[in-house]
């Protein structure tokens, strides 16, 4: 069942606080927008539409990874827990691993975009009928409150699929793992997928697709913009760019402006050069071994590790000593 509770996500949803963000980092030098604002509900169906495209090799790649190694990650899990994923999105992956948990007692998605987090909660809370859901309205990067399950609970583990931890630089990655592991407790868990390093074609074309829905998936941050700060952003004036950063291992995604021109937000004015850019997203690549460094610096034991037999992505179990 999905909690009956009010769910709002005031602090998300705060205009004030989306101005500050895009006029501080506008005004920045490089200019940068960050990258959880892409996920209002047409980005998250954009976002979806991604990760179906035969270039971006990270979601299928895991979606295997799951499907043949579930039951292991369920029995590490183990019974009687609370499954709390971070940035839950459609929650597709969520089911193979609820169906290899032995007894798993509570779901938590925490998502930053509250109708699609609603969509996929009830999608679970009808096919999982015996698990409570607890839908949770946050941005994951962030302190937030886990709602108390109706049954107590041995374990907490927190379920962070995808590669979304490569999307912050590495002392914020450590400062994200390091409340994850406050957020489990002592004897909790994580169960996280990240991106391994790989050659620069294969990357760059996961974040530059054929059929430019990455492209449509990076504007839509500008048109967000427009709609709820009354931005004048001219989609069409600027181009999507995706590049390999070899030296700091990662893909970096940009939106570049075609021509000099000058954009308006909410009275304030924002200059750009002809070839100016913004930078919207970072996606690091990691190697086994440095991925486990940084999670041991953050307070967790890497426990078993799995990948795919070409060793494109990877799916990691790691605990907080009890």
């Amino acid at each position: 069942m999905v909690s009956q509770a009010p769910m709002q996500c005031p602090s998300l949803t705060s205009r004030e606080q989306f101005l500050r963000d895009v006029l501080a980092g506008l005004r920045a030098s490089p200019k940068v927008l960050p990258s959880k604002y892409f996920y209002d509900q047409r980005g998250s169906q954009l976002f979806d539409q991604i990760c179906e495209l035969p270039e971006y090799y990270p979601t299928r790649t895991e979606v295997a990874i799951m499907q043949s190694h579930a039951s292991a990650m369920g029995d590490l899990i183990g019974p009687n827990s609370m499954i709390i994923e971070l940035g839950s999105g459609s929650s597709m992956k969520t089911g193979w691993l609820l169906e290899n948990v032995p007894r798993p007692l509570c779901y938590v998605p925490v998502d930053i975009s509250g109708e699609h987090l609603l969509e996929a909660a009830d999608r679970i809370a009808d096919r999982f009928a015996d698990i409570e859901v607890l839908p949770v309205c946050a941005d994951f990067s962030a302190e937030f409150e886990l709602p108390e399950a109706d049954t107590a609970i041995d374990r907490r583990v927190a379920y962070f699929p995808g590669s979304t931890i490569g999307n912050f630089r590495p002392a914020p990655a450590r400062q994200l793992l390091a409340g994850i592991a406050k957020l489990v407790g002592p004897g909790g868990g994580l169960l996280i997928g990240f991106d391994l390093e790989k050659d620069r074609q294969t990357l760059e074309a996961a974040y530059d697709d054929a059929d430019q829905v990455t492209a449509a998936f990076n504007k839509n941050l500008l048109r967000r913009i427009n709609q709820e700060l009354g931005g004048d952003f001219a989609l069409e004036q600027f181009r999507h760019r995706a590049v390999y950063n070899e030296s700091h291992r990662r893909v970096e995604m940009h939106l570049v402006s075609r021509v000099q021109q000058v954009v308006r937000i909410d009275g304030a004015t924002v200059p750009f050069a002809a070839g100016e850019s913004i930078r919207t997203e970072l996606s690091h690549k990691y190697r086994p071994d440095s991925f486990a460094r940084l999670a041991q610096s953050a307070g967790f034991t890497p426990v078993q590790l799995w990948t795919d037999p070409k060793q494109l992505f990877a799916v990691g179990y790691y605990t907080v000593k009890g």
